[in-house]
């Protein structure tokens, strides 16, 4: 039995505040940020990551055990709606990353339509976060393969009719969601060749990073993380770490919450490793060597 009035660390307490810190991570959100989104204090999300929350999560965690069940089985998702949910669960259960991987993409093959192949070679979609060079690289590689570049953060802007800062703070982090999803899905029907920078936080929203994967050749410009953070203070924006006095430290817990999910494109490219003209000249050689592309 839990021990409620006990003041040690509860290990499932601990691994709670964990996902929670990597979660906000992810999706590069402060913890005040969350704390209003939630309209919690901010002093009780920290002791939350802290491993020290609320005691009625652990009679939770109880009720599961008794049942021989998650916590997620008693809360209620997807994967809890009906038995074939729970048995396809249940075979994936315990798998590692490689396996899951082609369980992955094996499903997005069965549901794909099998001649939009060659035309997910025909769009290329740049993630990583900010500073990594998306803008730089993207705009020089579509002048050279003669195609359009889009930005996707600007066309987020025309359908919200408001820039991305006002999206945030007027209809909040949902309402943004789903503008980049519709901004996404329209610019992959509007443009049989593009080069698309997508913004940092996209790999977030799995249904939008999905659709980012099946529809478009990705790639992941990584970059070392005072890089991106040099990159962003000369273009003069410091978001998402505005006012933070841990402005590097923030940004490599983004960078940690994001990075499984980058990984996921089908290349990635050091924009670390030379500087701006040598790094254009090696991505250009290995995107027209990846997409079958004259030289």
């Amino acid at each position: 039995m839990v021990d409620l009035d006990s003041n040690s660390r509860h290990p499932f307490l601990a691994s709670l505040g964990e996902r929670v810190r990597m979660l906000r991570a992810r999706r590069g959100m402060t913890r005040r940020a969350v704390a209003q989104a939630a309209q919690v204090s901010e002093r009780h999300l920290a002791n939350l990551e802290a491993g020290s929350g609320n005691a009625s999560v652990l009679i939770l965690l109880q009720v599961a055990q008794a049942l021989n069940c998650t916590v997620v089985e008693l809360l209620g998702d997807m994967t809890t709606s009906s038995p074939e949910w729970l048995l396809i669960r249940e075979l994936l259960g315990g798998r590692n990353e490689a396996q899951l991987q082609r369980v992955r993409t094996s499903i997005a093959d069965m549901f794909a339509d099998h001649g939009d192949e060659a035309a997910r070679f025909r769009r290329i979609a740049l993630v990583g976060l900010r500073g990594a060079g998306k803008s730089t690289l993207g705009k020089r590689l579509a002048d050279d393969l003669g195609w359009p570049f889009v930005e996707l953060s600007r066309e987020i802007e025309k359908y919200a009719g408001c820039n991305i800062t006002e999206i945030h703070s007027l209809y909040g982090a949902n309402a943004y969601r789903r503008y980049e999803k519709r901004a996404l899905e329209e610019t992959v029907q509007t443009y049989k060749e593009v080069v698309i920078a997508t913004p940092g936080g996209l790999v977030s929203e799995a249904s939008t990073f999905n659709e980012t994967l099946s529809t478009c050749f990705t790639v992941w410009l990584k970059a070392v993380p005072e890089d991106h953070l040099n990159r962003v203070a000369a273009q003069g924006d410091m978001r998402p770490m505005a006012g933070s006095k841990e402005a590097l430290e923030d940004l490599k817990r983004i960078l940690d919450g994001r990075s499984a999910f980058y990984a996921k494109a089908d290349m990635v490219f050091d924009t670390s490793a030379q500087p701006l003209e040598e790094s254009f000249i090696e991505f250009r050689r290995q995107i027209r060597g990846a997409l079958k592309l004259p030289s």
